[in-house]
């Protein structure tokens, strides 16, 4: 995205903060206050000004690398602000207690904010067209109904163009605990945010709801609650094996900075492992980058469920939401509270964001037998960083996971709730030859769940043993022998060292075989090789969407599995900054079209998790956690096994 600069108010060097704290702790209360003050005080926003986002705007990495604790350092905030039918950001110099620079951002739109959603939940029960396509399914009584309002997705007809929209859609609450088991099927109303006006009212004809408490999770709802005889306890009668001081996370020889920003989530910077008792860096900054979830229904009530949920939703409420304690973590976790900031800039709590713990769950960090009886094994011991994203209907575990033997785990889990639509037949076997829905799969009288993807993409921000890095591929080539030779074949790896951007893209198909690593080529390990950290893959899947089908023009980062481009401060998002209602071609793919150089100098990865997901009857009314994840692990980085010295089990 281009970004040009219509106006700057202020042209100013950044005041140094304090020397206390870190360059990348997350903004404090008083901070944020700061803000507003400023922001206040600038004469640049009006009545009408409302706020997208605020959020830390990190100092150059050369900055923060630069850094010695005790010293200064710069301490400034990003706040972008919707007024007029503008997109301004505006950078706060914190310490310095002043707005420093003002921008107007043409051709984007931002993000709706928490009360422009509460907004849009009144609009629709007083519109009369509305009205008629409710009473025409028999629904009389609105005060039942859950209405939600989404960022369109969608917005190719004519009289959508140039609109900040929202689609607004509703459910059935009668009879039920939850909202999304009973859609009020194919009425959709496209709004106006601006003008606050509906603009039109989808009708695709009625089909009956589903019936009462189909969709009710609640396990008193639907019997018995099984007995669980024996309960496992873990006990630390030590405490935990962490420590947290502030920000800073040591555990076992890994050591981290950690905060929550509100629209990417947990945000890991200055991934250290201690070795021979000296640090060294394996990553600059971690983090999640986007998600994007297309459903598979063309009709036109679904067309704006592309979600791009991170940049979407993540900003307004934040990505993530409160931990139930002792259940999304167990006794004697650490929680992590956040800040977020609502539209007029002002501070909010965020309890419980994120959660520390350690586990052991039984499993072999290694183990050998030479003979019966001289047996050696070793218990695994992990710290998990544990956060919960909730969109909608869908609830996201996104862990992190460290491991003692120097690797690193990218874990999510899929739970929640599949995204349904009434239908006309009762079940697949009222459909025409017994086939069901060609969309999803009926999961309930009336009800289907719609096929959809999930495609999760994360920046890796790697420094191995330093900034200049290389990104190899390691192919697998099979190798016929010479004639005469016993063996008739064997296969040999061959690195391909990638020069530009284009060779480190990598598809979900060709990530299957051969290794991927990040490569310090100027350091060598005992044995001669250059150090390195291996992307070992989990599951993946591709986009089968076409590529001028207009959820894939809007996220082109789901285009490949694998992305390398060179370290920029700018290049956050692989969906781009401004996503909502964007026109595709953000992020990634536009960065890329340069094909920059990427070899022996600061890069980044971007790896994304793709699923593919067809419902199945257990999946309602409430989805049993699936996981997928990507391992970070030491390639020739130690000298040999660093977990040879865990301890004999007690």
């Amino acid at each position: 995205m281009k970004r040009t600069c219509c106006a700057v108010l202020f042209s100013l060097a950044p005041a140094l903060a304090l020397a206390d704290g870190h360059p990348l702790d997350p903004l404090t209360v008083g901070e944020y206050w700061t803000i507003f003050d400023a922001l206040k005080a600038s004469g640049k926003v009006d009545a009408s000004g409302r706020y997208s986002a605020v959020s830390l705007r990190e100092p150059p990495k050369a900055e923060v690398l630069a850094w010695q604790p005790g010293q200064s350092f710069r301490r400034e905030a990003l706040a972008v602000v919707r007024q007029a039918g503008k997109t301004f950001e505006a950078v706060v110099d914190v310490a310095g207690k002043r707005v420093t620079s003002w921008r107007d951002i043409p051709g984007v739109k931002a993000s709706l904010t928490l009360a422009e959603y509460d907004e849009t939940r009144e609009v629709a029960q007083e519109n009369p067209e509305w009205q008629a396509a409710m009473r025409k399914r028999g629904i009389q009584d609105f005060e039942t109904l859950e209405c939600f309002a989404s960022p369109a997705g969608f917005f190719g007809t004519p009289e959508e163009q140039g609109h900040r929209l929202a689609r607004i859609t509703c459910d059935e609450r009668r009879g039920d605990s939850t909202a999304w088991g009973r859609p009020v099927e194919g009425v959709v109303v496209v709004y106006d945010l601006e003008a606050r006006k509906v603009l039109r009212v989808i009708d695709t004809g009625a089909v009956p709801l589903a019936p009462a408490g189909s969709g009710d999770y609640d396990p008193r709802a639907i019997g018995p609650v099984r007995d669980v005889p024996s309960p496992i306890r873990v006990d630390q009668p030590g405490g935990p094996g962490f420590r947290l001081e502030g920000s800073e996370v040591s555990w076992q020889n890994w050591r981290f900075h950690v905060r929550v920003e509100p629209r990417n989530g947990l945000v890991f910077s200055l991934v250290r492992v201690m070795d021979g008792g000296k640090p060294r860096s394996v990553l600059y900054q971690a983090s999640l980058s986007e998600i994007f979830v297309p459903y598979m229904d063309p009709s036109e009530a679904w067309l704006h469920a592309t979600y791009i949920d991170a940049g979407d939703y993540g900003s307004a409420e934040g990505l993530l939401k409160p931990l139930e304690v002792g259940a999304d973590c167990p006794a004697g976790a650490v929680y992590l509270d956040a800040l977020n900031a609502d539209d007029r800039a002002r501070p909010t709590r965020r309890p419980r964001s994120a959660c520390l713990f350690e586990r052991e769950a039984g499993d072999v960090a290694w183990r050998h037998t030479d003979g019966p009886d001289d047996v050696l094994s070793r218990t695994r011991r992990d710290l998990v960083v544990r956060s919960v994203a909730v969109l909608g209907n869908y609830d996201y575990v996104l862990d992190w996971v460290f491991l003692q033997d120097g690797s690193l785990k990218v874990v999510v889990g899929a739970t929640g709730i599949v995204a349904v639509k009434g239908v006309q037949a009762a079940t697949a076997a009222d459909t025409p030859g017994g086939k069901g829905d060609p969309y999803g799969r009926f999961v309930g009288p009336h009800t289907v769940a719609v096929n959809h993807d999930h495609f999760f993409s994360y920046r890796l921000d790697f420094d191995v043993d330093g900034t200049a890095n290389s990104f190899v591929r390691d192919e697998v080539v099979k190798k016929r022998m010479p004639d005469g030779s016993l063996r008739k074949s064997v296969w040999t790896v061959e690195p391909r060292v990638a020069r530009n951007e284009r060779d480190g893209m990598i598809d979900a198909a060709g990530h299957a075989e051969g290794v991927v690593r990040v490569v310090n080529p100027a350091v060598h390990g005992p044995l001669g090789y250059p150090v390195s950290y291996e992307l070992r893959p989990g599951h993946g899947a591709s986009m089968l969407l076409d590529a001028d089908d207009w959820p894939r023009r809007r996220a082109g980062f789901a285009d490949h599995q694998l992305w390398v481009t060179p370290e920029r401060d700018d290049e956050r998002y692989a969906a781009g900054e401004y996503v909502t209602m964007s026109q595709g071609g953000d992020g990634l793919p536009r960065w890329t079209a340069a094909n920059r150089p990427i070899e022996n100098t600061d890069i980044v990865v971007w790896y994304t998790f793709g699923m593919h997901h067809a419902p199945r009857a257990e999946d309602w009314p409430i989805m049993p956690a699936v996981w997928h994840e990507l391992e970070i692990r030491p390639y020739d980085f130690f000298a040999r096994n660093p977990a040879l010295d865990l301890p004999r089990p007690r």
